[in-house]
């Protein structure tokens, strides 16, 4: 399977931002603009990243914003929106987004992604390390998380 970066395919602006909609609980028109924010500004932040499987259905998606409503400012662009159906779970979809975002940002010359989560564990098997504990915009501690843009290998 392979990542599409909606940036480059803006056919599929309408599903995504349903998709991610539906996955979050945010409205629809916030994923719609910043994934056309992301086709209006291909080399920069948001960028917005699905999987499709082979009936064409999205299966899969993650996106990159300037802050995932946290007060940390400074730590930027954050990886946001991960989510994977529970069917196609356990099969490496999830490792496979969270290295093309790292790849992709690393050519609009960011050294450093990072990630608010409540996960313990499964970030640190895709090769992030946990960084610090930050507010977020509710006033709870959430966990961050870094990773280096640029892996050993390509795709």
């Amino acid at each position: 399977m392979n990542v599409i970066k909606l940036a480059n395919t803006p056919h599929l602006v309408e599903r995504a931002a349903l998709w991610f909609s539906d996955k979050w609980e945010i409205p629809v028109e916030a994923y719609r603009d910043s994934i056309q924010t992301s086709i209006a500004n291909k080399n920069g932040i948001p960028q917005w990243y699905v999987v499709l499987n082979d009936e064409q259905q999205i299966i899969a998606g993650a996106g990159i914003i300037e802050n995932d409503f946290h007060e940390r400012k400074d730590l930027t662009p954050n990886l946001c929106a991960l989510f994977v159906e529970v069917p196609y779970r356990n099969q490496n979809i999830a490792r496979q987004l969270l290295d093309f975002a790292r790849v992709d940002v690393s050519v609009f010359g960011f050294e450093k992604l990072y990630l608010v989560t409540d996960l313990s564990g499964f970030y640190e098997k895709c090769g992030w390390e946990f960084l610090t504990l930050v507010e977020d915009d509710e006033g709870e501690l959430i966990k961050m998380y870094v990773a280096d843009t640029v892996l050993k290998h390509k795709f």
